[in-house]
């Protein structure tokens, strides 16, 4: 059965995209921790992060960087913070949120509440900053 993410690919659900290429996709992450929250996946469906093939867990975080940037010049921070935590969906992928301080990346806090259009705008300029 398709992950989640499999199905974000494939336009089988929506999602906030911010880019993609043949084979990796980021968007924005639905319950972020701060504005800008993006999750990076590779299109190829594997569970584990440390499965994936050599090539593809390389493009995985070069394409990363890429959104990295984006974000950063987007959302202001002092840095993006990555979390590759794989327990949630079985499905790789990387965490890009935009941080301040360490305690910014803790997944026990809570989520920051957006509309639809704030979503919509967010990734927008994200992906403008590509």
């Amino acid at each position: 059965m398709a992950s989640i993410f499999t199905k974000i690919v494939n336009s089988e659900i929506p999602s906030y995209k911010i880019a993609e290429n043949e084979d990796y996709f980021a968007f924005l992450d639905i319950n972020p921790l701060h504005r800008g929250h993006t999750l990076v996946i590779p299109k190829l469906e594997v569970d584990y992060i440390f499965d994936l093939p050599e090539n593809i867990y390389e493009g995985l975080f070069r394409f990363s960087r890429k959104i990295a940037l984006s974000i950063k010049k987007t959302i202001p921070c002092e840095r993006i913070g990555v979390a590759v935590i794989g327990l949630e969906v079985p499905h790789a992928h990387i965490h890009l949120v935009p941080i301040n301080g360490i305690h910014d990346i803790d997944f026990k806090k809570p989520r920051v509440d957006l509309t639809k259009e704030q979503f919509v705008e967010i990734a927008e300029k994200i992906a403008a900053n590509l």
